[in-house]
């Protein structure tokens, strides 16, 4: 009996070291989502809605948006209007898609029922926005890299869509994110390999700047936190995904089965499958995690 309901724990995922049971499922063991070169090169951004199906720009050819099945069949979403290319997305709790427009300086929003597609913020003195968190109350952060530059700075873009320049004089900032509590915000620099934590303050303003993490090779791109406010950081051009703790420790790193992993989002029924968008094979890549995603919680959410 005590055999049986070990197992049963750690099939839902309540313990996952020392368990016997031939079907506990293995953590952090990468496998291909969808076929090779699927995708364009510009394969980015993904994030998952509240049925599980998982959306990445650049399905296909540029410009699009795909939709990816929890099974791996994947379509073209939307294609996205004039010159622009997306980036990062992220979902708010009504389930409108936010985009990372890099190309117009946009932040664009698309209805998930009619697919209509609106310029939601847009900021000429913008870069070319990257990357896009959401915090509790609905607002956004955007990262904003100069590469030719390797500079950067953040936007704070609030729910009624005004758009604010929150942190300057940055490095690559790319990788960005809300801790669970929402109180604070992570941003990563490519280049300078850098892991920073802003105090979140009134108004979305950013303050007490402070290094969490130096990591001495390799680049940085997007990053997602778990409930318990690990972070997840795809570590382009060395192939893996690093597990961050809130103090800055490296809990683990998990292979990813190409080079250049680009972003990641959690999903699954469970919010423990981590999908990465990986750029040398051009395609989706899932591993199973012990603790949900902070964006599949949201939608748990009444």
């Amino acid at each position: 009996m005590l055999k049986s309901l070990h197992c049963l724990a750690a099939a839902f995922g309540l313990i996952s070291v020392g368990c016997c049971c031939p079907t506990a499922e293995a953590l952090y063991k990468p496998t291909a989502h969808t076929q090779t070169n699927e995708f364009t090169a510009g394969i980015e951004g993904p994030a998952c809605d509240k049925s599980g199906n998982i959306y990445a720009v650049n399905f296909g050819r540029q410009q699009t948006i795909g939709r990816t099945t929890p099974q791996g069949k994947s379509e073209v979403f939307v294609t996205l209007p004039g010159k622009s290319t997306g980036n990062g997305i992220v979902f708010d709790r009504e389930g409108r898609m936010y985009v990372a427009d890099y190309v117009g300086h946009n932040v664009l929003r698309v209805d998930p029922k009619t697919k209509a597609i609106e310029v939601f913020a847009h900021e000429p003195q913008m870069n070319q926005p990257n990357d896009l968190a959401i915090a509790p109350d609905g607002s956004l952060y955007a990262s904003d890299p100069d590469w030719n530059k390797n500079a950067g700075q953040i936007w704070h873009v609030s729910a009624a869509g005004k758009v604010t320049r929150v942190a300057e004089g940055m490095g690559t900032a790319n990788g960005i994110e809300v801790s669970p509590d929402g109180r604070a915000l992570y941003v990563n620099e490519s280049v300078q390999r850098n892991v920073w934590v802003f105090d979140i303050g009134a108004g979305g303003a950013l303050g007490n700047k402070r290094l969490l993490k130096q990591f001495p090779d390799h680049g940085f791109d997007g990053m997602r936190c778990d409930v318990d406010g690990n972070l997840y950081i795809t570590r382009y051009g060395k192939g893996t995904v690093a597990v961050l703790s809130p103090k800055g420790e490296v809990l683990r790193e998990i292979d990813v089965l190409g080079t250049s992993p680009s972003n990641l989002c959690f999903g699954g029924p469970d919010g423990r499958t981590v999908y990465v968008t990986e750029v040398q094979h051009r395609r989706l890549v899932r591993f199973r995690v012990e603790k949900p995603g902070l964006a599949w919680q949201r939608w748990q959410r009444p």
